[in-house]
C-alpha cells in the first residue's frame, strides 16, 4: 500500500502577500552588452591600422582612406543588388579616383571625384539615386579627411576621431542603460533619445578638452557637438538605406560591426560637416599660424 499525499486542508488561508520576483538584473545587463566583446576586438584592430596610417600620414593615410571608401562603395553597390561586376567597378573607380585626387590640387581633384557619381549614373540601375548621392558623399568625405590631416595635423585629426568615437560610445552605453523614447523607431529601432543626447554631451566634453589644451576658443565645444549631430545623421542615413533595401548589415567584413559602412557611417557624416566648417571659417587653427 503506497502512501498518498495528504489532501489540502480546506481551512488553510492563502498567504497575505505574494511576490513575483523580477528576473535577475545581471542577465539583463549581460544581454544588453552581449555584442560588446567582438565590437571591442574589431575596434582595437581598426584603431591599430588607422593609428599607424595617421602617424605615417601622406600617401599612406591617403591609401588607407581610398581603400576604405572603395570597400564602402562595393558594400553599397552590393546592398542595392547591382551585381558583382558593377559593385567591383564602383569600388575600383571610387577608390582609385579618390587616391588620384589626393595627389593633385583641390581645384582639379573635385571634377575627378565627380566622375564617381557619374559612373553610378552610367552603370547602376537599381536604386540609382541612392548610389549617386552616397557615392558623392563618400568620396567628398574621404577628401575631407585627407585634407584635414594634411592642413591641420595630428592633434586635430585626433580631435575629430575622438568626437565621433566619444559620441558613439556615450550613446551606446547610455542608450542601453537608460533606454527611454526612441529617436527614430521606423529607421533605427535601437536608437534612443537618451543615447543621442549622451552622444552630444560626450562630444562637448571632447570639445572642452581641446578648448583648454589648444586654446582654440569656446566655439570648439559647439563645433564638436555639431559634428556629433552630423555623425548621428550619417548613422541614420545608412540605417535608412539598409531598411530600404532590406538588409541588416552592409557586409560581414568586420565581426561585431557588420561592414565598413556600418562602422564608418558616422565618421563620413562628421567629415562632410567638417568640410563645410573648414570652408566657411578659420577653424581649426592652422598650426604655427596666428
Amino acid at each position: 500500500m503506497t502512501d498518498r499525499p495528504d489532501p489540502p486542508r480546506q481551512d488553510e488561508e492563502p498567504p497575505l502577500f505574494e511576490f513575483e520576483l523580477d528576473p535577475p538584473l545581471e542577465p539583463q545587463i549581460a544581454g544588453r552588452f552581449q555584442d560588446l566583446a567582438p565590437r571591442l576586438i574589431t575596434a582595437i584592430f581598426l584603431f591599430a591600422i588607422g593609428g599607424v596610417a595617421i602617424l605615417l600620414g601622406g600617401i599612406w593615410f591617403s591609401a588607407l582612406i581610398s581603400v576604405c571608401v572603395g570597400l564602402m562603395l562595393w558594400e553599397l553597390a552590393t546592398m542595392v543588388q547591382t551585381g558583382p561586376k558593377r559593385a567591383r567597378l564602383m569600388a575600383v573607380v571610387g577608390g582609385g579616383l579618390l587616391f588620384a585626387a589626393n595627389l593633385i590640387p583641390v581645384g582639379f581633384a573635385l571634377p575627378v571625384l565627380m566622375l564617381v557619381p557619374m559612373t553610378a549614373i552610367a552603370f547602376i540601375r537599381n536604386h540609382r539615386r541612392i548610389m549617386v548621392a552616397f557615392s558623392m558623399a563618400m568620396v567628398l568625405a574621404g577628401l575631407s579627411l585627407t585634407q584635414h590631416l594634411t592642413q591641420f595635423g595630428l592633434v586635430w585629426m585626433i580631435w575629430l576621431i575622438s568626437v565621433v568615437v566619444m559620441s558613439d560610445v556615450a550613446g551606446y552605453f547610455a542608450g542601453r542603460m537608460l533606454g527611454g523614447p526612441k529617436f527614430w523607431p521606423r529607421i533605427s529601432p535601437k536608437k534612443t533619445w537618451s543615447g543621442t543626447i549622451a552622444g552630444w554631451v560626450g562630444a562637448g566634453l571632447v570639445g572642452l578638452i581641446w578648448t583648454i589644451w589648444q586654446d582654440s576658443g569656446w566655439e570648439t565645444i559647439g563645433i564638436s557637438v555639431a559634428l556629433a549631430m552630423m555623425a548621428q545623421m550619417g548613422d541614420i542615413a545608412e540605417s535608412a538605406v539598409k531598411r530600404r533595401v532590406g538588409v541588416k548589415d552592409s557586409s560581414n567584413l568586420l565581426p561585431g560591426h557588420g561592414g565598413l559602412f556600418d562602422r564608418f557611417d558616422a565618421l563620413l557624416g562628421a567629415a562632410l560637416m567638417l568640410l563645410v566648417i573648414e570652408s566657411v571659417s578659420e577653424f581649426p587653427p592652422i598650426p604655427g599660424v596666428g
